[in-house]
């Protein structure tokens, strides 16, 4: 089987150390050096500004809908480098896999997949799955003829992202015992789909998933976006069995937002890839992952395996303990610190106080803290006076803003004794 673009399963696995090799080679033709001065838009320094959007200080952490995370100086510099060259980008992605799987100490056969967001990684993952590296299946997607066209999830695992599972034409088959489990997998089974952040909610947990997946030789998919820290995950679900994981890439690996990772065996990431950009007449053509984005994903997670990750959460949890510091120090006000056991997996706090002495229900004061200046971003509870707030996202000093808000917010509207 050929495809219009020359580029197969066979040639993704041969092309990996060539690919590897020609991706370290210097290029001429650009210095790291090189600087611009911005004129017109974006001169000012606040391209936001100029368009009168207003930016946040982030106290909910790396969400999709406030753009993520923040990217490092040293990532911004080489995606920068990156954007000077034309390269093939199928032997770009090749190559960034390879690399990414030495970092990540990958068992052998295995590799990864620079796509464009945890949520296109599952749909690519899937599709490849159904299709191999049949070209008519491929183009013919999400039309299922001749293929398997079923995959199940635990019902609790059910959420608005199986959507890109949906997306490929696939029935979903919910379950919920082990039982249900083994009379659900039939011919029709494609794969097992397990969303790491409802672990706690189902009745099979993630490591039994994936043996039970071994059990009934069915492929599975760990979707695990934002689930880092701890950074093992980035290795844990593949050394437990699981084909295909999926990641985020602009969390807390602070990578490009529009940028994901797909990890697993290798002719499954190939399989992925035939059916994802830049190939086209496929299900993935439209999401696009550029050269700049690829090359910003590897260094981005060579800069998240060597940062002092007890460091950071020791800063994450000094910064809470600051705001606390502040805020009780009015009257009615009393907060808790918390971990989530899974999914933004880094230091909380839960700030409540007394509705008999402070005049706010927690919608009040989020909208009061959004329509600040500086805005601020916080989650209201919706049961009980309560704030809940993270500092994964704060930038240096802006701790300090958000705990002189909120005081100012608790003292305006608190009752007269």
């Amino acid at each position: 089987m050929r495809l219009n673009i020359n580029w197969n399963r066979r040639g993704f696995l041969a092309s990996l150390g060539a690919a590897f090799g020609a991706l370290l080679t210097p290029q001429k033709g650009f210095s790291s050096a090189d600087k611009v001065e911005v004129r017109g838009f974006g001169a000012s320094g606040n391209p936001y500004e100029e368009l009168g959007v207003t930016t946040v200080i982030n106290c909910q952490g790396t969400m999709t809908m406030l753009g993520g995370s923040v990217l490092r100086p040293e990532l911004e510099t080489v995606m920068a480098q990156a954007g000077k060259h034309f390269v093939r980008i199928v032997e770009l992605e090749v190559a960034a896999g390879k690399r990414i799987a030495k970092m990540l100490k990958l068992p052998a056969g295995h590799t990864a997949l620079v796509t464009s967001g945890a949520a296109a990684a599952m749909q690519s993952g899937l599709a490849g799955i159904l299709t191999g590296s049949n070209e008519q299946f491929i183009k013919q997607l999400p039309d299922l003829t001749g293929m398997k066209s079923e995959v199940i999830i635990q019902k609790s695992h059910r959420n608005p992202f199986d959507h890109q599972l949906r997306t490929t034409g696939v029935k979903l088959i919910e379950i919920e015992t082990r039982d249900d489990l083994r009379k659900a997998v039939t011919d029709k089974t494609a794969m097992m789909h397990f969303t790491n952040f409802a672990n706690a909610a189902g009745q099979i947990k993630v490591d039994e998933f994936a043996k039970l997946a071994k059990e009934y030789k069915v492929a599975c998919m760990n979707d695990a976006a934002a689930d880092t820290p701890p950074v093992s995950h980035l290795w844990d679900y593949v050394n437990m069995g699981y084909d295909l994981v999926t990641f985020s890439g602009g969390k807390a690996i602070r990578g490009p937002q529009c940028a994901g990772l797909l990890i697993g065996r290798e002719e499954l990431v190939a399989n992925a890839l035939l059916n994802n950009s830049p190939h086209e007449d496929t299900l993935g053509r439209s999401q696009k992952v550029g050269k700049e984005e690829i090359i910003g994903m590897v260094k981005a997670l060579e800069l998240y395996l060597n940062q002092d990750h007890d460091a950071l959460w020791k800063d994450w949890q000094s910064q809470l303990e600051y705001i606390s510091g502040k805020i009780t120090g009015v009257p009615g006000v009393s907060t808790t610190f918390f971990v989530p056991d899974i999914a933004n997996h880094v230091p909380h706090m839960e700030i409540t106080w007394d509705p008999l002495k402070i005049a706010l229900i927690p919608q009040q004061v989020s909208r009061l803290l959004r329509e600040s200046r500086p805005s601020i971003v916080m989650a209201a509870g919706d049961e009980r006076p309560n704030l809940s707030m993270c500092s994964f996202m704060l930038q240096p000093g802006e701790h300090k803003i958000v705990a002189d808000k909120l005081v100012t917010i608790f003292r305006e509207h608190g009752k007269s004794s």
